[in-house]
């Protein structure tokens, strides 16, 4: 079968280019024994991809320049010779970038096949949920009462770590990019508070919002955003990174380290962590978010780009502020 991939055609030196891709024509062999043939339905787009586009030593392989883009895919079965999945399943797993690809199934999860909820798999209830439970509760352990502050809260993994904050109890206040996302934020949402990292006014603004302080921080952004959100924190603040995306396309070092004076003056804990450390945590997570969803006391937002070609694209778009909630790519209808 003659298919299309996307490849990392060169490492990115700052910020990635629509010239960092190269959409190309591969054949696809006939299939051996255990291997199925899929097509793929849903690409996500995540940021920790472009950390996987550098050649530096990571938590995971970096991609290899020359071959296919990897990440989260929901894919169809169109044809089998794996007993353990049969033509017309619903999968998710970690997939190449392409239109149709082989695998030899290990890692694949199958699907139910009757429910119109795919993309939940690659978020809420896949590794962006995931991502959002453990490390809120295994890092930053909040308690009823204290104030949670979010950064890229707009985002797929932020997004669910506020509303997770509300169900807890905590008054929970966002940091996103724009008007629109503040007021969908706390209008449909349910934070209490949320504030525009680009106004003018931004430290004044989250002061005011955050009146007792900081007591939890879950980063996902560094940067100047970290600076205004540390100079708040409390005693015994905990802070989870999940991510750094003000600083993934940088062409230099950043000058650092920053504020780390207000962790020893206020005691308070930092922590980097990685979803996959906390795998003995995913059945009572993933539990734990399908109860809130089905109670509607969780929502996910979503970002869909409509067709293959446009994943790179897709994936600029992250840096770009593009998306609200989860950024999938639709490739294929179940």
């Amino acid at each position: 079968m003659d298919t299309r991939q996307i490849i990392l055609a060169q490492r990115p030196k700052g910020m990635p280019t629509a010239e960092t891709f190269l959409v190309r024509d591969i054949s696809l062999p006939a299939l051996t024994d255990e291997e199925v043939l899929l097509q793929t339905v849903y690409a996500s787009v995540d940021p920790y991809m472009r950390g996987r586009m550098n050649d530096a030593k990571s938590y995971v392989p970096p991609y290899a320049v020359g071959a296919a883009i990897t990440g989260g895919v929901v894919a169809k079965v169109v044809e089998s010779r794996n007993t353990r999945f049969a033509v017309g399943d619903v999968v998710v797993g970690e997939l190449p970038w392409q239109e149709y690809s082989i695998s030899s199934g290990k890692g694949l999860l199958k699907l139910d096949p009757q429910s119109g909820d795919h993309t939940a798999a690659l978020g809420v209830l896949g590794m962006t949920g995931l991502t959002a439970y453990v490390g809120l509760q295994e890092i930053g352990k909040p308690k009823a009462g204290e104030t949670l502050v979010v950064s890229g809260a707009a985002g797929a993994v932020g997004s669910i770590v506020g509303q997770i904050g509300k169900i807890l109890g905590c008054r929970v206040v966002g940091i996103a990019g724009t008007a629109d996302k503040v007021r969908m934020l706390t209008e449909e949402l349910g934070f209490d508070a949320a504030v525009n990292y680009k106004d003018a006014d931004f430290s004044a603004k989250l002061k005011s919002a955050c009146p007792s302080g900081v007591d939890v921080y879950f980063d996902n952004v560094g940067g100047d955003v970290t600076d205004a959100v540390f100079r708040l924190l409390n005693d015994f603040a905990r802070i989870p990174v999940c991510g750094q995306i003000a600083l993934y396309n940088q062409a230099g070092p950043d000058v650092g380290p920053r504020l780390f004076a207000y962790l020893v003056t206020r005691r308070a804990l930092a922590q980097g962590f990685i979803v996959s450390d906390y795998a003995k945590q995913f059945s009572e997570a993933r539990a734990k978010l399908a109860e809130w969803l089905a109670a509607g006391k969780l929502k996910h937002r979503e970002t869909i780009v409509e067709g293959f070609d446009r994943l790179p694209d897709a994936f600029l778009g992250l840096f770009r502020g593009d998306n609200t909630g989860k950024l999938l790519v639709h490739v294929a209808d179940v």
